[in-house]
């Protein structure tokens, strides 16, 4: 139970430091939902960054790495290091201006001034909602899983203790567990619920905050011990070249070139989702802007390296596991590599990953809040306490929701696929309604209005393939990444491990690009924005001084 009772602690301050944020919170909306506004640097760089970071990075990639290679930091450390801080750069420091000169909280407010359309702002709301959901409930399966892990049962010889469970109508041996997958979620549902129903964005960042430096300092840490312990890096890379079935692992070889490139356009999701937009509304300064861009990469490298890393000698040492059990693979690393002590440190670092969901949680409270609550009379007709308290509830019922989905996804998706089929993808194709939002004059509503139907019929049909063609991956034969979902259709669409690709290409490419298209076609087929709305978002310059007019 030591490491358990190690990442109990861990627990326990953050649910301190949610505490102690509430006390010095002040009673009104701003401040409970985007801080007023008052975030330093240094705790608007890490919360941005920690945000991000939640179970696909340190369980996800890790698992990832386990079935498909060393490429997967190729895959989305390197373009996320580069496309991420640019959009913070263009596109954060004005959500940053507008917000601070016209009032806005949330991306869909803006959206709804910018184009004078309530229902468009609706419509986006309830997208991105239940887009968001799914990373809200990866971060419940990350923590109920890291818990499991870490609690196993040993007995008198020192080998783990099987028990027999029935898993979909079959009886199967699996390790016993001091605490199973079901209470480890509900006590990290009930924590993330606990400080952020009571701090609200403050004490969100604080404990970000404190959680980025804990697990980027421990994934480091994890890397040197395990290293040590197993005999040294090149030992077990040696291994690895060695065995003509994990070979390929360190290459490229289990990651088709055609995927590999359309993954390019995953990291535009970053600015799409509501915590990071939201998040970029609560600093102090535009200035902690420029720290956030230069660091950004370097905290991208710090913590996916690691990771990486950990998936991949975890394929030599824990051989034969299971789709839906790579997410275990550092945990488990841990338990059986590292004393029960260290494995319960490096334990609370991994939760410290798992659990920035909490930004999430906070940011769908934030748009319910203020896009359909007050937007509909709610703040006007009852008051600030009465929306801060809504909030509350609504924090309630998501992180409910999230538990009981999270448990009954037990075992049977990959955190990693789940983030990009259902999360990721959807909202890098909404990045074409910010882009023409914020440097277009002529986009209009119309054309946002396509692309975001566009994107709610593009996610239901990879949603209906992934579904109809999971029968398929049994007939694939090694060496063969896919197969063809209809025959008629050849290379259209195809079905491998990671899920369905279109031409080999993922569907975030062609999403991305179709949704461009209509935001383009549907402007110019409308008419401009009315000429108020053009001079209030983009004021002209002054022609003698080239100073924008107040």
């Amino acid at each position: 139970m030591i490491p358990a009772i190690v990442v109990f602690i861990y627990l326990a301050i953050v649910l301190y430091i949610g505490v102690f944020a509430f006390r010095k919170g002040k009673n009104s909306s701003e401040d409970y939902f985007v801080a007023s506004r008052s975030l330093g640097q240094w705790v608007f760089l890490l919360s941005l960054f920690g945000t991000n970071m939640t179970a696909f990075a340190i369980l996800g990639s890790s698992g990832l790495t386990y079935s498909r290679g060393i490429g997967v930091f190729g895959l989305m450390a390197s373009a996320s290091a580069i496309v991420i801080p640019l959009t913070i750069f263009f596109i954060g420091t004005r959500l940053w201006s507008l917000g601070k000169k016209f009032g806005h909280m949330t991306q869909v407010s803006y959206f709804r001034d910018r184009w004078g359309s309530s229902s468009l702002g609706t419509l986006i709301f309830l997208v991105t909602a239940v887009m968001l959901v799914p990373y809200i409930i990866i971060g419940v399966m990350g923590g109920g899983e890291v818990m499991e892990s870490i609690s196993v049962v040993t007995g008198a010889d020192g080998k783990a203790v099987l028990v027999e469970v029935m898993r979909n109508g079959k009886a199967v041996q699996e390790h016993q567990h001091w605490i199973p997958y079901e209470l480890g979620g509900a006590l990290v549902a009930l924590v993330v619920m606990s400080y952020v129903f009571f701090g609200g964005m403050r004490g969100t960042a604080w404990v970000n905050t404190f959680q980025t430096v804990l697990f980027l300092g421990m994934g480091a840490v994890a890397v040197i011990i395990l290293s040590h312990n197993i005999g040294g890096f090149d030992v077990v890379m040696e291994r690895i070249a060695n065995n003509k079935t994990l070979a390929p692992l360190l290459a490229r070889d289990r990651i088709p070139q055609a995927e590999f490139f359309s993954y390019m356009f995953i990291p535009l999701s970053a600015i799409m989702f509501p915590h990071i937009a939201i998040m970029c509304f609560t600093a102090e300064k535009v200035s902690h802007f420029k720290k956030t861009v230069i660091f950004y990469p370097l905290c991208i490298a710090a913590i996916w390296l690691p990771c990486v890393y950990l998936g991949l000698i975890s394929a030599d040492l824990l051989p034969g596991l299971k789709p839906g059990e790579t997410n275990d693979v550092i945990p488990d690393l841990l338990t059986k590599y590292t004393s029960v002590w260290m494995a319960g440190i490096l334990g609370a670092g991994i939760m410290a990953c798992v659990m920035a969901s909490d930004s999430q949680i906070m940011a769908l409270t934030t748009m319910f809040t203020q896009d359909i609550f007050a937007h509909y009379g709610g703040q006007k007709r009852f008051g600030d306490k009465v929306q801060i308290w809504t909030g509350r509830i609504f924090i309630v019922v998501i992180c409910l929701v999230a538990y009981l989905i999270a448990v009954a996804l037990k075992k049977q998706e990959g955190i990693f696929e789940l983030a990009i089929r259902f999360a990721f993808s959807g909202f890098a194709a909404l990045a074409p309604v910010m882009l023409g939002a914020m440097f277009w004059k002529r986009s209009t509503a119309l054309g946002a209005w396509l692309a975001v139907i566009w994107v709610v019929i593009a996610m239901i049909g990879v949603w209906w393939l992934h579904n109809y063609s999971e029968p398929l991956i049994k007939t694939l034969k090694p060496g063969v990444p896919y197969v063809p979902i209809f025959a008629d259709l050849g290379e259209l669409f195809l079905r491998g491990r990671g899920g369905v690709t279109i031409y080999g290409f993922l569907p975030v490419m062609p999403m991305v690009l179709i949704g461009a298209v209509l935001m383009v076609v549907g402007s110019l087929i409308s008419r401009p924005p009315p000429q108020a709305i053009i001079d209030k978002y983009f004021p002209p310059k002054n022609a003698n001084t080239g100073a924008v007019t107040p």
